[in-house]
C-alpha cells in the first residue's frame, strides 16, 4: 500500500503526517503526539510568521512565501524531537543494543529546515523603527 503524498503546501501538517514520517501504525500516543504537534506548530508560526503566510491564501496576499515542503517536514520533526525528549527528562535513553543514549535537546538538522536559532535569516529593522534600548 503506497501512502498519499500530501501538498507540500499544505499548512499545518496534521496527526497522520507526523505519523507517516515516524511510521506509527498504532494510536496509543495520539493524544500526546497531537498536542506536541500543535505546540511545534505554535512555535514554527511564531518564529517564522514575520516572513511565512501560513493563512493558505493562493497566491499568498501578504507578499510573503508559503509553507514549504521542508518547512513542514521539520515541524514534523520538531514535535517528534520533543515526543523523544518528553520520555526522557534526564535526557538519556535505554536501549537494548547499545545501552544508554543521550538524547540531545537540540537539532541542528531541524533548525536548518525551519531556519531558526543561529540558521536564522538576519533581518534588518528599519531605520524609522523604535529601537529596544533606550
Amino acid at each position: 500500500m503506497t501512502e498519499p503524498t500530501p501538498d507540500p503546501h499544505r499548512w499545518p501538517p496534521d496527526l497522520g503526517d507526523l505519523k507517516v514520517d515516524a511510521k506509527i501504525r498504532d494510536s496509543r500516543d495520539d493524544a500526546k503526539l497531537s498536542m506536541e504537534l500543535e505546540a511545534a506548530v505554535a512555535y514554527v508560526q511564531g518564529v517564522r510568521g514575520g516572513t511565512v503566510d501560513f493563512t493558505g491564501a493562493d497566491p499568498p496576499a501578504t507578499g510573503k512565501a508559503r509553507p514549504t515542503s521542508t518547512l513542514r517536514l521539520g515541524t514534523i520533526r520538531l514535535a517528534l524531537r520533543w515526543h523523544a525528549r518528553g520520555r526522557s527528562p534526564d535526557g538519556m535513553i535505554a536501549s537494548p543494543d547499545v545501552g544508554s543514549v543521550r538524547v540531545s535537546s537540540g537539532d541542528a538538522d531541524i533548525d536548518r529546515m525551519l531556519r531558526v536559532g543561529r540558521y536564522a535569516l538576519p533581518v534588518l529593522q528599519p531605520e524609522d523603527a523604535p529601537t529596544r534600548y533606550p
